[in-house]
């Protein structure tokens, strides 16, 4: 009956598309090209693959197979796995708690933008200093972020099977083709700015090609903590997440090959998006235009959709159709992790749940929102970047307890309960876990060691 009470996913299909959408995101689809373009394109991709395939590959067989074996959220389910993990439990649903609000509203700032796209209004979004006014906005902003909140809790609500893994199943292939058509046009672009013609293959190669001229230990120091801290907001690591969704997953399900699928999936979504972005803005801005960092989606893209002519109003519009797509799939997953929360450790109802997450979530939001305006601040943060309450709240969420909940996970896992546990879940009915050798390792001795300099680093004690 609780198996029934709470849901799963109908096959190995389901699952793996609810996982890739939860994964691929934001952190996808705006983190990883900021990233890829300001540490040299080809070398954080290289670095990126190495840790996704050893780190990221631990981290998530780790999650996944802990929901699968308790059958329970996140905040029940590290205590069932070993008493002794009960607060990291806590932790871990306390990092979606965080990150719900503040992405909620990013989420509302996609939005924003996809209707001025749909509506033609987009040359709004070239002028200076357009960006900032709207987030600066009092109302705008959070009636924005209302409705993609809304959006997330009408899926959640819908359940497991009918509603995360039925949205995934029609999204993610919609999302993969727009994707790709938008990265094959972005290569056929080019540009005369009067000194030089520039054009997307060009910036190809500066995505792909790893420049090693010049490189420092320090500027490697940097790639190698940027492409770890993308990890956590790529395949949705160390935020209670792929616990929930594990929990989900029928027991005859080969765990293995899903991982790998998801994997893949993610990591060819990942460079896909730098692949729509990267030669788009090199094309129309140079290089300058690829050191915008967070502004990249919204200040950056905009111009380059203006410098596109007619084609770029479309263009304009289904990429941040893609956007939005992304934002929901990872927003219902955050929601989720926190909603099978309370179901586990309550008993409440999914429906109570998730209303009562939703109105946690709405309030938070617009104290987000008012931290433009009304509650604006400037707090400066132990990494050395200035912040208002949104940076404060990733700050706190990405920097510092992410981090913490995977190395206290690999400690819990690698050195209290034995990696047996995970592989005992992994090898099922017979299925053959491919890369036990790398994973006892990884969980025992170099994911402690890299999570560690990780978290070091961002409380600011540690730099080169």
């Amino acid at each position: 009956m609780k198996e029934k009470s709470r849901g799963s996913f109908s096959g190995n299909l389901g699952f793996v598309l609810a996982a890739a959408g939860s994964a691929v995101g934001l952190g996808n689809i705006w983190r990883f090209p900021y990233l890829a373009a300001k540490d040299g394109g080809g070398l954080f991709l290289l670095v990126y693959l190495i840790l996704v395939l050893t780190f990221g590959f631990t981290l998530l067989t780790t999650e996944i197979a802990i929901g699968r074996k308790t059958g329970q959220g996140p905040l029940t389910a590290y205590g069932v796995i070993n008493p002794k993990g009960k607060f990291i439990g806590v932790l871990a649903c306390l990092v979606p708690a965080i990150i719900l609000p503040y992405y909620c509203t990013i989420g509302g700032w996609v939005l924003k933008y996809f209707t001025l796209f749909m509506t033609g209004k987009n040359k709004h979004a070239v002028a200076d200093g357009y960006f900032s006014g709207f987030i600066s906005g009092q109302w705008a902003p959070i009636i924005f972020g209302v409705v993609f909140l809304g959006l997330t809790a009408a899926v959640v609500i819908g359940g497991v099977d009918k509603g995360i893994e039925r949205f995934s199943k029609v999204l993610m292939p919609i999302l993969l083709v727009l994707i790709i058509i938008i990265g094959l046009f972005s290569l056929t672009l080019s540009h005369d700015d009067g000194d030089t013609v520039r054009n997307g293959l060009q910036g190809l190669k500066i995505y792909v090609v790893p420049d090693f001229t010049g490189l420092t230990l320090n500027k490697l120091f940097t790639v190698f903590v940027d492409a770890l801290g993308q990890l956590f907001y790529s395949i949705s690591v160390a935020m209670g997440i792929m616990v929930a969704y594990g929990s989900y997953v029928k027991k005859d399900v080969k765990l293995m090959s899903s991982i790998n699928q998801i994997e893949i999936f993610d990591t060819v979504v990942a460079f896909l998006a730098g692949l729509m972005i990267i030669p788009a803005v090199y094309v129309f801005m140079g290089r300058d235009g690829m050191s915008a960092g967070p502004g990249l989606m919204f200040i950056s893209l905009p111009k380059v959709f203006d410098a596109m002519g007619i084609a770029g109003t479309i263009v304009g519009f289904i990429f941040f159709v893609i956007v939005a797509f992304a934002a929901v799939t990872s927003s219902v997953s955050i929601m989720e992790a926190i909603v099978s929360s309370l179901m586990d450790r309550f008993h409440w109802s999914r429906k109570k749940s998730a209303i009562l997450v939703t109105i946690y979530g709405l309030i938070t939001e617009i104290i987000v929102c008012l931290g433009y305006n009304k509650l604006y601040m400037e707090v400066k943060l132990p990494n050395g970047t200035v912040g208002q309450i949104l940076d404060i709240m990733d700050y706190i969420s990405n920097n510092v307890l992410m981090p913490i909940v995977a190395l206290l996970t690999c400690i819990l896992i690698g050195w209290i309960t034995k990696p047996k546990v995970i592989i005992d879940e992994v090898t099922l009915g017979g299925s053959k876990f491919t890369r036990k050798g790398l994973y006892i390792v990884m969980v025992k001795f170099i994911a402690p060691a890299l999570l560690l300099i990780l978290l070091v680093q961002s409380l600011g004690l540690l730099s080169l």
